[in-house]
Protein backbone atom coordinates (compact mmCIF):
# COMPACT_ATOMS: atom_id res chain seq x y z
CA UNK A 1 0.00 0.00 0.00
CA UNK A 2 1.49 3.77 -0.92
CA UNK A 3 0.48 6.22 1.36
CA UNK A 4 -0.81 9.35 0.06
CA UNK A 5 1.08 12.86 0.70
CA UNK A 6 -1.67 15.41 1.61
CA UNK A 7 -0.21 18.92 2.05
CA UNK A 8 -2.30 20.95 4.31
CA UNK A 9 -2.83 24.50 5.25
CA UNK A 10 -5.20 27.31 6.49
CA UNK A 11 -5.33 30.44 4.23
CA UNK A 12 -5.78 33.74 4.36
CA UNK A 13 -5.34 36.07 1.34
CA UNK A 14 -1.79 34.99 -0.07
CA UNK A 15 -2.33 33.31 -3.02
CA UNK A 16 0.80 34.45 -4.08
CA UNK A 17 2.71 32.03 -1.37
CA UNK A 18 0.41 29.33 -2.15
CA UNK A 19 1.07 29.18 -5.83
CA UNK A 20 4.95 29.22 -5.01
CA UNK A 21 3.87 26.16 -2.48
CA UNK A 22 2.43 24.28 -5.24
CA UNK A 23 4.63 24.97 -7.90
CA UNK A 24 7.50 23.63 -5.67
CA UNK A 25 5.70 20.24 -4.22
CA UNK A 26 3.12 19.39 -7.24
CA UNK A 27 5.08 16.43 -8.35
CA UNK A 28 5.70 15.18 -4.66
CA UNK A 29 2.08 15.74 -3.20
CA UNK A 30 -0.90 13.83 -3.72
CA UNK A 31 -3.41 16.53 -2.55
CA UNK A 32 -3.07 20.38 -1.00
CA UNK A 33 -5.85 20.56 1.25
CA UNK A 34 -6.70 24.15 2.04
CA UNK A 35 -9.35 25.51 4.50
CA UNK A 36 -10.43 29.50 3.98
CA UNK A 37 -12.72 31.16 6.72
CA UNK A 38 -15.20 33.48 5.79
CA UNK A 39 -14.01 35.28 8.74
CA UNK A 40 -10.54 36.68 9.69
CA UNK A 41 -9.17 35.50 13.17
CA UNK A 42 -10.56 38.87 14.59
CA UNK A 43 -14.20 37.48 13.63
CA UNK A 44 -14.42 40.05 10.94
CA UNK A 45 -16.05 39.22 7.97
CA UNK A 46 -13.94 38.97 4.64
CA UNK A 47 -14.39 37.72 1.35
CA UNK A 48 -13.63 34.06 -0.12
CA UNK A 49 -9.87 34.93 -1.51
CA UNK A 50 -8.27 32.01 -2.76
CA UNK A 51 -7.85 32.30 -6.64
CA UNK A 52 -7.97 29.04 -8.84
CA UNK A 53 -4.86 29.58 -11.12
CA UNK A 54 -5.76 27.60 -14.82
CA UNK A 55 -2.09 25.60 -14.13
CA UNK A 56 -3.17 24.15 -10.85
CA UNK A 57 -4.28 20.21 -10.96
CA UNK A 58 -8.00 20.75 -9.73
CA UNK A 59 -7.76 16.98 -9.02
CA UNK A 60 -5.03 17.56 -6.26
CA UNK A 61 -6.49 20.67 -4.87
CA UNK A 62 -9.14 19.97 -2.00
CA UNK A 63 -10.40 23.31 -0.96
CA UNK A 64 -12.96 24.24 1.82
CA UNK A 65 -14.88 27.10 2.38
CA UNK A 66 -15.46 27.89 6.50
CA UNK A 67 -18.52 29.84 6.44
CA UNK A 68 -19.56 29.65 10.16
CA UNK A 69 -18.56 32.48 11.94
CA UNK A 70 -16.54 31.95 15.05
CA UNK A 71 -18.02 32.67 18.60
CA UNK A 72 -18.21 35.82 19.54
CA UNK A 73 -16.48 35.16 23.00
CA UNK A 74 -13.31 33.58 21.23
CA UNK A 75 -10.03 35.48 20.91
CA UNK A 76 -7.75 35.21 18.41
CA UNK A 77 -5.71 31.92 19.24
CA UNK A 78 -9.37 30.28 19.43
CA UNK A 79 -10.20 31.72 16.17
CA UNK A 80 -7.11 29.92 14.53
CA UNK A 81 -7.44 26.73 16.47
CA UNK A 82 -11.17 26.24 14.81
CA UNK A 83 -9.79 26.87 11.85
CA UNK A 84 -7.49 24.08 11.90
CA UNK A 85 -9.88 21.70 13.26
CA UNK A 86 -12.19 21.96 10.44
CA UNK A 87 -9.17 22.17 7.91
CA UNK A 88 -8.46 17.96 9.95
CA UNK A 89 -12.55 17.56 9.21
CA UNK A 90 -11.44 18.18 5.73
CA UNK A 91 -9.35 15.06 4.88
CA UNK A 92 -11.76 12.54 5.49
CA UNK A 93 -11.57 11.45 2.15
CA UNK A 94 -7.61 10.18 3.16
CA UNK A 95 -6.54 6.95 4.97
CA UNK A 96 -5.71 6.21 8.01
CA UNK A 97 -2.63 5.54 6.62
CA UNK A 98 -1.83 8.59 4.71
CA UNK A 99 0.66 11.16 5.92
CA UNK A 100 -1.12 14.53 6.63
CA UNK A 101 1.64 17.43 6.48
CA UNK A 102 0.27 20.47 8.50
CA UNK A 103 2.40 24.04 7.42
CA UNK A 104 1.39 27.62 7.84
CA UNK A 105 1.19 28.87 3.88
CA UNK A 106 4.90 30.28 4.16
CA UNK A 107 6.54 27.35 5.12
CA UNK A 108 7.39 24.89 2.06
CA UNK A 109 9.68 21.63 2.78
CA UNK A 110 12.32 20.65 0.70
CA UNK A 111 10.84 18.24 -2.10
CA UNK A 112 13.91 15.15 -1.59
CA UNK A 113 12.14 15.04 1.88
CA UNK A 114 9.01 13.71 0.28
CA UNK A 115 10.70 11.11 -1.92
CA UNK A 116 9.58 7.67 -0.55
CA UNK A 117 8.98 9.41 2.76
CA UNK A 118 8.72 7.11 5.79
CA UNK A 119 8.27 8.44 9.91
CA UNK A 120 9.70 6.25 11.90
CA UNK A 121 8.47 8.00 14.80
CA UNK A 122 4.37 8.80 16.05
CA UNK A 123 5.03 12.58 14.77
CA UNK A 124 7.64 14.46 12.61
CA UNK A 125 8.57 18.05 12.80
CA UNK A 126 10.66 19.80 9.84
CA UNK A 127 13.79 22.64 10.19
CA UNK A 128 13.10 25.69 7.78
CA UNK A 129 15.92 27.93 7.14
CA UNK A 130 14.30 30.97 8.12
CA UNK A 131 13.97 34.47 5.03
CA UNK A 132 11.82 37.64 5.95
CA UNK A 133 10.78 39.67 2.95
CA UNK A 134 13.06 38.71 0.52
CA UNK A 135 13.74 34.84 -0.55
CA UNK A 136 17.50 35.21 -0.04
CA UNK A 137 17.78 37.88 2.87
CA UNK A 138 18.41 35.42 5.54
CA UNK A 139 16.87 35.42 9.58
CA UNK A 140 19.59 34.01 11.96
CA UNK A 141 17.88 34.89 14.64
CA UNK A 142 14.69 32.48 13.89
CA UNK A 143 16.82 29.76 12.09
CA UNK A 144 16.42 26.74 12.03
CA UNK A 145 12.19 27.32 12.49
CA UNK A 146 10.29 24.86 13.68
CA UNK A 147 7.75 24.90 11.03
CA UNK A 148 5.80 22.00 8.96
CA UNK A 149 4.58 18.85 11.11
CA UNK A 150 3.48 15.92 9.99
CA UNK A 151 1.64 12.33 10.94
CA UNK A 152 -0.28 9.33 10.10
CA UNK A 153 -3.86 10.51 9.67
CA UNK A 154 -4.53 7.62 12.11
CA UNK A 155 -2.48 9.27 14.95
CA UNK A 156 -3.87 12.85 14.39
CA UNK A 157 -7.01 14.28 16.50
CA UNK A 158 -5.98 17.82 16.20
CA UNK A 159 -4.05 19.69 14.09
CA UNK A 160 -3.81 22.71 17.09
CA UNK A 161 -2.19 20.43 19.10
CA UNK A 162 0.54 19.18 16.18
CA UNK A 163 1.44 22.78 15.93
CA UNK A 164 1.35 23.90 19.57
CA UNK A 165 2.44 20.79 21.96
CA UNK A 166 4.68 18.94 19.22
CA UNK A 167 7.72 20.95 19.97
CA UNK A 168 12.03 19.68 19.49
CA UNK A 169 12.20 20.99 23.60
CA UNK A 170 9.89 18.07 24.34
CA UNK A 171 12.70 15.57 23.78
CA UNK A 172 15.13 17.35 26.23
CA UNK A 173 12.76 16.77 28.80
CA UNK A 174 13.29 14.03 31.64
CA UNK A 175 11.80 10.59 31.12
CA UNK A 176 9.13 10.85 33.78
CA UNK A 177 7.46 13.79 32.19
CA UNK A 178 4.83 11.49 30.67
CA UNK A 179 3.06 15.30 29.99
CA UNK A 180 5.35 16.05 26.99
CA UNK A 181 5.31 14.17 23.90
CA UNK A 182 8.43 12.64 22.92
CA UNK A 183 8.00 10.19 19.70
CA UNK A 184 9.08 13.10 17.45
CA UNK A 185 11.26 12.63 14.49
CA UNK A 186 13.27 15.54 13.79
CA UNK A 187 14.09 16.39 9.87
CA UNK A 188 17.53 18.97 9.70
CA UNK A 189 17.45 21.47 7.08
CA UNK A 190 14.36 19.98 5.97
CA UNK A 191 12.80 23.58 3.79
CA UNK A 192 12.08 27.27 3.62
CA UNK A 193 10.29 29.45 5.66
CA UNK A 194 9.50 32.84 3.52
CA UNK A 195 7.85 34.95 6.19
CA UNK A 196 6.53 38.26 5.06
CA UNK A 197 7.64 38.00 1.44
CA UNK A 198 4.76 40.24 0.26
CA UNK A 199 3.92 43.82 -0.79
CA UNK A 200 3.92 46.21 2.61
CA UNK A 201 0.18 47.13 2.59
CA UNK A 202 -0.12 42.78 2.54
CA UNK A 203 1.99 42.57 5.70
CA UNK A 204 0.11 45.34 7.14
CA UNK A 205 -3.15 43.62 6.93
CA UNK A 206 -1.48 40.08 8.37
CA UNK A 207 -0.44 42.27 10.92
CA UNK A 208 -4.37 43.39 12.05
CA UNK A 209 -5.62 40.47 12.00
CA UNK A 210 -3.62 37.31 12.54
CA UNK A 211 -3.48 35.68 16.07
CA UNK A 212 -0.62 37.96 17.76
CA UNK A 213 -2.90 40.97 18.32
CA UNK A 214 -0.47 42.54 20.37
CA UNK A 215 1.38 43.39 16.86
CA UNK A 216 -1.83 44.82 15.60
CA UNK A 217 -1.38 48.77 16.97
CA UNK A 218 -0.17 51.13 13.94
CA UNK A 219 3.45 51.43 15.99
CA UNK A 220 3.97 47.27 14.58
CA UNK A 221 1.55 47.88 11.30
CA UNK A 222 1.57 50.72 9.71
CA UNK A 223 2.99 50.53 6.06
CA UNK A 224 5.48 53.54 6.89
CA UNK A 225 7.01 51.75 9.26
CA UNK A 226 6.82 48.42 7.66
CA UNK A 227 8.70 49.96 4.65
CA UNK A 228 11.20 51.68 6.81
CA UNK A 229 12.46 47.99 8.55
CA UNK A 230 12.68 46.71 5.13
CA UNK A 231 14.47 48.69 3.89
CA UNK A 232 17.12 48.84 6.89
CA UNK A 233 16.39 44.93 7.02
CA UNK A 234 15.41 44.70 10.63
CA UNK A 235 12.62 42.44 11.97
CA UNK A 236 9.04 43.76 12.31
CA UNK A 237 8.96 43.32 16.33
CA UNK A 238 11.21 45.76 17.88
CA UNK A 239 13.40 42.87 19.01
CA UNK A 240 16.60 44.13 17.93
CA UNK A 241 16.97 41.47 14.92
CA UNK A 242 18.89 42.39 12.19
CA UNK A 243 18.74 39.83 8.96
CA UNK A 244 21.42 39.51 5.78
CA UNK A 245 21.67 39.41 2.36
CA UNK A 246 22.85 35.88 1.23
CA UNK A 247 23.71 34.40 -2.34
CA UNK A 248 21.32 33.49 -4.36
CA UNK A 249 22.29 30.08 -5.62
CA UNK A 250 21.42 26.47 -5.63
CA UNK A 251 20.12 26.35 -1.36
CA UNK A 252 16.81 27.84 -2.67
CA UNK A 253 13.87 26.32 -4.27
CA UNK A 254 14.53 25.39 -8.02
CA UNK A 255 11.12 26.54 -9.25
CA UNK A 256 12.21 30.04 -8.02
CA UNK A 257 15.65 29.99 -9.72
CA UNK A 258 14.16 29.08 -12.93
CA UNK A 259 12.16 31.79 -13.22
CA UNK A 260 14.13 34.83 -11.48
CA UNK A 261 13.06 37.13 -13.64
CA UNK A 262 9.27 36.52 -12.71
CA UNK A 263 10.48 36.88 -8.44
CA UNK A 264 13.22 39.77 -9.23
CA UNK A 265 11.52 42.26 -6.34
CA UNK A 266 11.38 39.68 -3.66
CA UNK A 267 15.27 38.69 -4.91
CA UNK A 268 18.17 41.09 -3.31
Amino acid sequence: MINKIADCITFFDNNFMFKLRYKILEKYVDYFVICESKFDHTGKLKKKNFIWDKSYNKKKIRYFFLKSPFPKKNNRWENQAMQREHLLKCTKFLSPEDYIFFSDPDEIIKPKFLKNFSLKKKYGIFLHDCFNYKFNLYNPHESPWEGTRVAKKKNLKSLDFLRQKILRKNLRYKFYRIDKEKDIQVFKNAGWHFNNIMPVKQISLKLRTFAHSEFSSKKFSSTVIIQQKIKKKIDLFNRGHKYKKVKFDKRFPNFILLNKKKFRKFIL
